[in-house]
């Protein structure tokens, strides 16, 4: 280690640098610049993480650092926070943002709702979509800084980087727990991935994959109620999680899981409460349906489908498309979670947890290859799962998902769907290969 600390101080340097540049220099359109400084990070990462034996609290410490760079700054590949401010100033304001749409507040004269912002936001056309939680933490930045947007950047920041440290001290007890490696805290910790997409482009996955983690945790040391309150919070905070509990019933049993249902039952209710409104309730529930009816980016399956509709059909079938491969999802996911049958007298002491991270990994690639939209910062939870596994393929994913920013020009965004279709390949491939390889040394085993 000593032989080698002038290396690692240099490239803690240089990776310093390079967050540096995208955090306050590089713009989104700038694709040249945006792109090699994002591979020298990825190039950086995996040159220590293959390291034989690295002194994982030394590079902790430059994961904090890395992370702490972008404190001051707008996050500059990414708007939605501009959204987020919008409903942290109507809530502040005593306004509901789920009630009606952005141009209506415009005309209400409300404090710092204005023609600026509303001018930021990138969809102004349509509900929001954050959940109670996430809404809670836009209204408390906006408490704090009730004018200033950096004030407001800088206080949902920090509840993130809080949130990243809970997430890579859990990680560090389930390794040992598991019996696996420490070092696979590096993969998640150091992943230029999730520095620049969560913390860097402030994106809330950060906040979901910590109550996550804190479920396991807690069920594992037999504290199913916080468990079960720490599940609500994921869904508060992204409804994501939902597609979790099928695995998470069948991994309790069905006895355990009908108390653990309760108390998750009642404590998302109490989190939703201040949604329970039938308006606002439709309102969020147009918001869910455009993910499967309107918006269209960096998908796989339904590129294809989206395809054969326009030789078939001659126009865009998303309309139809798009919620049949969500119901086709969520039938497959069942399907998966509840293949192996449901225990009734399953214990605490039985439960799994590296099986259940395992299992959640399953589910959300499933659920990703039936999406019509999949953002950079979606696959930064699969990577968190992914450390209690032998997987490796969500790293390569992080790597190659970045290649979805050379759309964006100064005036627009137009997807290349060549590097998109090259995205998958390469990821699909490295997985294949994957699963070839296990089965090579089960077999070998065996032999």
């Amino acid at each position: 280690m000593d032989r080698q600390k002038p290396i690692y101080y240099a490239l803690i340097f240089l990776a310093a640098i390079g967050y540096g540049l995208i955090g306050y220099v590089i713009h989104r359109h700038e694709t040249v610049y945006l792109i090699s400084t994002y591979a020298i990070l990825f190039l950086i990462y995996v040159w220590i993480i293959k390291q034989d034996q690295p002194k994982v609290s030394f590079w902790i410490a430059a994961a904090f650092l890395f992370r702490i760079i972008f404190l001051f700054s707008l996050p500059s590949l990414s708007d939605d926070f501009y959204r987020f401010i919008w409903d942290g100033r109507l809530w502040s304001a005593g306004y509901h943002p789920f009630a009606e749409l952005p141009s209506v507040y415009l005309q209400q004269n409300i404090s710092g709702i204005d023609q600026t912002l509303f001018a930021q936001l990138n969809s102004p056309e349509y509900f929001t979509i954050y959940p109670p939680v996430s809404q809670f933490i836009f209204w408390v930045s906006v408490k704090v800084f009730p004018q200033s947007v950096l004030g407001s950047v800088i206080v949902m920041r920090l509840i993130l980087l809080l949130a990243e440290a809970g997430t890579l001290i859990l990680s560090h007890k389930l390794l040992k727990r598991f019996s696996l490696p420490t070092k696979n805290i590096l993969i998640y910790a150091l992943n230029p991935l999730v520095i620049i997409e969560l913390v860097g482009n402030l994106h809330f996955e950060g906040l979901t994959i910590f109550f996550l983690l804190l479920a396991v945790y807690l069920v594992i040391i037999n504290k199913w109620i916080g468990s079960a309150m720490s599940i609500a919070i994921a869904v508060g905070t992204k409804l994501l999680p939902l597609i979790f509990i099928p695995s998470l019933v069948r991994a309790l049993g069905i006895k355990r899981s009908i108390q653990y249902g309760a108390v998750f039952t009642v404590f998302t209710l109490l989190i939703f409460f201040p949604l329970f409104d039938q308006s606002v309730f439709q309102s969020m529930m147009s918001s869910v349906s455009l993910y499967f009816n309107k918006f269209e980016f960096n998908a796989s399956l339904y590129y294809l489908i989206r395809e054969y509709g326009f030789w078939q059909y001659g126009y865009n079938t998303i309309q139809t498309t798009g919620w049949r491969l969500g119901l086709i999802a969520g039938i497959l996911i069942l399907i998966f979670s509840l293949r192996k049958g449901i225990k009734w007298n399953s214990t605490i002491e039985s439960f799994s947890g590296r099986i259940l991270f395992t299992d959640w990994m399953w589910v959300l690639c499933i659920y990703f290859l039936f999406v019509t939209i999949l953002h950079p910062w979606y696959i930064t939870t699969l990577l968190a799962l992914s450390i209690f596994t032998s997987y490796r393929f969500p790293m390569v994913w992080t790597g190659l998902i970045f290649l979805t920013y050379v759309g964006y020009t100064a005036t627009g965004f137009v997807e290349n769907l060549w590097l998109t279709a090259f995205e998958y390949i390469v990821v699909s491939g490295y997985f294949v290969f994957e699963i070839i390889s296990r089965k090579e040394i089960h077999l070998s085993h065996e032999a």
